[in-house]
């Protein structure tokens, strides 16, 4: 396959020393960067048709394929993981188009340079008539000010933006300057698109290969062409002189791979660990445990989240998951990593066997809505404060009744104030643990008859009726002395 050709319009001006023609100069120092670039530069597609994978976007009458060969791509963000063809497709859109094409990367640029390509195509517009392609690799890196500046020239038609990102656009990217852009989203490459660049990258490399190794690749690729053609173009050297590519030599090339780890995939990955514990599925939990520390996320937060994880997923259910999995959070500040990756997967594996119940997260929910509705309530009086010198003048506390007088130590007795009288924000579940709560709170409410072989709770020691009425400062009412300053 020939190298790629370096777009005319893209290339940057380079003047020759002593005064010989810079075209010469260009051109030697183009051939010579060709022959030195890494086998994934050598191997850019100069067509559309050399392209491997997306074929949902350039796949025969596919719909941005049809843009670029008509010239009619409009500002556009390209968003993607590493290695999926996003700036060659870029590259070959400066092929196609009549209109200038320009290339900025985000790493190095501010506004200046946004400003001055601005202007420059303000210009040419005026001028010649012709409009303006600005690309911008890694956009997601400007900041607000930077993407402000972008705004207006799209707003105004000066330009078309093509914006390549790896990071979610609408995390990175202003949302007036995303609304602008139609959004195309380049998939990792499939096993197939890896085995085909590879074999085309022995052909440029004129080596071979065994299968087994170039299957180890593209395991190790996950999708990213730049990746595959890294390891298999060290593999090619480490099998010479032969330059037979056997699984050994992909095993010491293996070094060479990177993780790919942004801010959406910080929040992919722990949504999949929440996501499986919540399912019951260890196996699941653990890998992706197992993913989310490799890529070197802090420990403490993978803890945090066990230990919300305990309360909204496993709750009553079993009430033991949140005393283990605040255990683990402990253990991560007591040993550090390594070690307490043990500690976070033994809390894990807890989590994902134990029966589940969100009872009480759904339930602190809905009272939560209910108190932001409105409107706000009075405390009923026999629910006020009564400890203190004047509170039963005030009526506190007069007829409440203290479920410690009854000998099932509860009564019946209303706690929510008249306006929320009958109102239900805890429902039952009726797994592992939760199911014996649930029916002891369903026989107090009278939905569930009492049966014969349970005996009533009995009273705590000392609170017999006996040591009750033997107490001057409580009364069957509930009122409490004035002349005490403690109370129940």
């Amino acid at each position: 396959m020939s190298p790629a050709r370096r777009p005319p319009a893209a290339a940057s001006s380079r003047h020759g020393a002593g005064g010989g023609d810079p075209s010469l100069f260009d051109s030697a120092v183009d051939e010579e960067l060709s022959r030195r670039a890494p086998l994934a530069a050598r191997m850019r597609p100069v067509r559309l048709d050399d392209v491997v994978g997306q074929r949902h976007l350039l796949g025969p009458g596919a719909p941005l394929r049809a843009l670029v060969e008509a010239d009619r791509v409009s500002s556009a963000v390209f968003y993607g993981p590493p290695g999926t063809g996003k700036t060659t497709v870029a590259r070959l859109i400066a092929e196609h188009t009549r209109r200038r094409y320009r290339a900025l990367s985000a790493v190095d640029a501010g506004v200046k340079d946004v400003r001055a390509e601005l202007d420059a195509a303000r210009t040419a517009l005026g001028t010649e008539g012709r409009g303006t392609i600005l690309f911008l690799d890694e956009v997601h890196r400007f900041n607000k000010a930077q993407q402000d500046a972008l705004l207006h020239g799209v707003e105004e038609g000066v330009i078309s933006l093509i914006g390549a990102t790896t990071e979610n656009p609408f995390f990175a990217l202003n949302t007036p300057l995303l609304s602008r852009s139609t959004l195309w989203r380049f998939e990792a490459l499939e096993e197939e698109d890896i085995r085909l660049l590879l074999e085309r990258g022995l052909e440029v490399e004129k080596a071979t290969a065994e299968p087994d190794a170039l299957g180890l690749i593209a395991d190790l690729a996950s999708g990213d062409a730049r990746v595959a053609l890294t390891v298999l173009e060290v593999s090619v050297a480490l099998s010479r002189p032969g330059s037979h590519v056997e699984t050994a030599h992909v095993e010491r090339a293996r070094s060479m791979r990177a993780y790919r780890h942004g801010q959406e995939e910080h929040y992919n990955l722990i949504s999949a660990f929440i996501k499986s514990v919540r399912g019951s599925a260890p196996d699941a939990a653990l890998y992706w445990l197992a993913r989310i520390l490799e890529v070197g996320e802090d420990p403490r937060y993978v803890a945090r989240r066990i230990v919300i994880l305990a309360s909204e997923d496993v709750g009553l259910a079993d009430p033991m998951a949140l005393v283990v999995a605040t255990a683990a959070a402990q253990a991560v500040e007591l040993v550090g990593l390594p070690e307490a990756t043990l500690n976070l997967a033994e809390a894990t594996i807890h989590l994902a066997l134990a029966p589940k119940s969100n009872s009480s997260a759904t339930g602190i929910w809905r009272a939560q809505e209910r108190v932001r509705q409105g409107p706000f309530v009075e405390v009923p009086a026999h629910l006020r404060g009564s400890n203190y010198w004047g509170a039963a003048a005030l009526g506190h506390g007069i007829g409440y009744e203290y479920p410690h007088d009854d000998p099932r130590g509860y009564v019946e007795q209303e706690y929510l104030p008249e306006a929320l009288a009958g109102e239900r924000f805890y429902e039952p579940r009726s797994h592992g643990a939760e199911g014996m709560l649930a029916r002891r709170w369903r026989e107090r409410r009278g939905e569930l008859p009492v049966e014969p072989g349970d005996p009533p709770e009995p009273a705590g020691e000392g609170n017999t009726g006996e040591d009750e009425k033997s107490d001057p400062g409580v009364s069957h009412s509930g009122a409490v002395d004035e002349t005490r300053t403690t109370g129940r």
